[in-house]
């Protein structure tokens, strides 16, 4: 149930807060709980060298005391309130210790959740949330609606929360991470999909899917939950809600729930609520997981939304940057960006795009999953290079199970895609799409997209 947010200004008005990480997320929090006369303490595993001067003199003139280096969660207690960032485990013994004390922690989006105003739609799912959420957030915005979007994408939102209004709508696109301790849901929430993923963070696969059955499981009976019905994992789902389900398909159109109340793929025509509204060559982007993408973002907008809206976005969305972007063409040679990819699932989705076999590169940070399902692309792979953490567990699989498609290896990112350009024939497709995340040899997936980019731009002005 939504609270008052004039009840949580009372509540933390002079209260001692920690802020854990200074996050792109905490910095608009840093400030906002400042300004609602907060004693804060900012606590980072960088040392302070990390940080700009302009950083550290903005928050001295708020009196914000520092505490930096690796162990610098030693200090946290005798705090009321800890707002941590999404990649901190709020079991580890320094929070178990702190709650113990009475402490309550805490982050920017489970605030978010409680206070907010507005109606809430949230996304999750192993892949495709930031597209769904962006085209959710597009059809509503196109609607004439207000409409904030934030979570993973867009900006930190509790600091906004005052200009929010009941009619407004807020999306928000939200990671495992953000959803391991909130105990409030969306209004409206949306799982994409889920497959093996970040099971280097969680204990196991069945921790990862409680996660993300947080999205649904603190709704009401006026709630809806959209569930993906191809996925056997989230299709299961709909036993355990509280509010009421509506399920997307490319494959299950005989399925007479899934007609009555959900969205479907027919003849390359797509059908909500038994209605057509999109047929498969209205859409800009390509691709069966993209018509997916669309059928959830639709079922969770009907009816505040008209289907020529639904139309006109579909016939001008291009997508959204590193996911499956075209990059450049050189000497007939096209480079394509899908940096986002960050397991098996999603790489397969992007290959499924193609109507030729490309170029594949892949490899990254390795998260602990298996790659074996990577070969159900075998057949849309002319040639594989391999970098980063992962090459060895990607080669070790296509070795083992096929000698066919030629696997080059290498460690200097900029030496891969010079030798895959220069070895590439006319028409020939080059595709980065890792299937591994990014942090082993780049800050971020987008780092590692720019980075691509940047090389073929290279490329192209030494021809």
């Amino acid at each position: 149930m939504r609270q008052d947010f004039k009840d949580f200004k009372t509540n933390i008005k002079n209260k001692h807060v920690a802020i854990v990480g200074l996050g792109i997320s905490n910095i608009p929090l840093i400030n906002f709980l400042s300004k609602l006369g907060c004693k804060i303490t900012l606590f980072d595993r960088k040392d302070i060298e990390n940080f700009s001067n302009l950083e550290i003199k903005s928050f001295n003139k708020l009196n914000i005391k520092f505490v930096f280096g690796k162990n610098y969660l030693n200090y946290i207690n005798n705090f009321d309130y800890i707002f941590k960032t999404p990649s901190i485990r709020s079991d580890i013994l320094e929070f178990e210790n702190a709650k113990k004390n009475g402490s309550i922690i805490t982050s920017e989006i489970e605030e978010l959740l409680r206070y907010c105003p507005s109606k809430i739609y949230g996304v999750t799912g192993s892949d495709g949330k930031t597209t769904t959420t962006s085209i959710l957030y597009n059809l509503l915005k196109n609607s004439g609606y207000k409409t904030w979007v934030g979570g993973n994408i867009g900006f930190p939102l509790f600091s906004k929360i005052e200009e929010m209004r009941e009619d407004d709508k807020v999306v928000l696109e939200l990671s495992s991470f953000q959803l391991m301790n909130i105990n409030i849901s969306p209004d409206i929430s949306i799982i994409t999909n889920i497959s093996p993923n970040h099971l280097d963070y969680h204990k196991d696969m069945n921790e990862y899917i409680d996660c993300k059955k947080n999205i649904f499981r603190f709704q009401d009976d006026n709630s809806i939950t959209i569930l993906n019905r191809d996925c056997s994992i989230t299709n299961s789902f709909d036993k355990e809600l509280n509010g009421r389900s509506r399920k997307f398909s490319i494959n299950h159109f005989d399925d007479k729930e899934v007609i009555k109340n959900g969205s479907y793929l027919k003849n390359d025509e797509l059908y909500v609520l038994n209605q057509r509204i999109l047929h498969k060559n209205d859409l800009k982007i390509k691709g069966d997981h993209n018509m997916l993408n669309f059928a959830a973002a639709i079922l969770a907008t009907i009816p505040d939304i008209s289907y020529s809206t639904i139309k006109n976005f579909a016939k001008e969305f291009s997508g959204v940057k590193h996911r499956n972007e075209f990059v450049d063409t050189i000497n007939n040679i096209h480079f394509y960006n899908d940096s986002i990819a960050s397991t098996p699932t999603r790489t397969l989705a992007t290959l499924s795009c193609f109507d030729q076999k490309v170029i594949l590169i892949a490899g990254g940070y390795d998260k602990n999953i298996s790659y074996v399902p990577l070969l159900n692309g075998y057949d849309k792979i002319k040639k594989l290079y391999l970098i980063g953490a992962t090459k060895q567990k990607i080669y070790d699989v296509f070795k083992k199970y096929s000698s066919d498609i030629e696997i080059i290896i290498f460690n200097d990112f900029n030496e891969l895609v010079s030798h895959a350009y220069k070895n590439a024939c006319e028409n020939d497709v080059i595709l980065l799409s890792p299937a591994s995340a990014s942090f082993d040899m780049f800050k971020n997936f987008e780092e590692r997209g720019d980075k691509f980019k940047e090389i073929i731009q290279k490329i192209k002005a030494s021809k």
